[in-house]
């Protein structure tokens, strides 16, 4: 499990081995716990056949903090930009569902343009 300078700075590890003590995003979310401001601490990477490869940036755990907790306020803002995302831009009505973006509008409007 040794670690390859890019450029020297970061280590680089192949995919799943990548030593204990690091995670990515996502991984710390899991734990209940966020990068916290910290500096990217490695990358693992995941070669690809035709294209370059999947990079993945590591965290410290013994760094990061907790997630912070939702408001009123968040939870509140969080609502109204889902309800918001359900309203139909050509008839302005509640569509009852996410609108596509790829259409743009509710099923209804898009199949009537």
């Amino acid at each position: 499990m040794t670690a390859t300078p890019v450029g020297g700075s970061l280590p680089v590890y192949r995919w799943r081995l990548a030593p204990d003590g690091l995670a990515t995003r996502r991984q710390l979310r899991a734990m209940g716990l966020r990068p916290g401001g910290q500096d990217v601490a490695a990358e693992v990477q995941r070669p690809r056949r035709k294209r370059g490869p999947l990079v993945a940036y590591l965290y410290r755990i013994d760094v990061a903090k907790p997630v912070r907790p939702m408001t009123p306020g968040r939870w509140a803002a969080l609502a109204r930009a889902n309800r918001a995302r359900r309203i139909c831009p050509a008839c302005r009505r509640d569509a009852g569902y996410v609108i596509p973006a790829a259409l743009g509008a509710c099923v209804p409007c898009a199949d009537s343009n």
